[in-house]
């Protein structure tokens, strides 16, 4: 029940959330192409959609690990 009064209270500030995001995106790409950190275009790379995805998150992001290769 909370989490729906919750979605009720967040749905009508969504586009506003999303712009936020979208704009906190678009700074950090551009920062780390001007300081040469990222030699990719976010349209390449994908990293504009996980850090869509960390901003618009309900929950914590949590890192994965990589060890190792699932196809051998």
């Amino acid at each position: 029940m909370l989490q729906r009064q919750q979605a009720g209270a967040i749905s009508p500030r969504a586009s506003g959330i999303v712009e936020g995001a979208v704009g906190m995106v678009e700074m950090a790409l551009e920062r780390l192409a001007s300081q040469k950190i990222s030699t990719s275009t976010a349209s390449e790379s994908g990293d504009g959609q996980h850090l869509l995805v960390v901003l618009c998150s309900e929950r914590a992001a949590q890192p994965v690990v990589n060890t190792g290769t699932l196809y051998q």
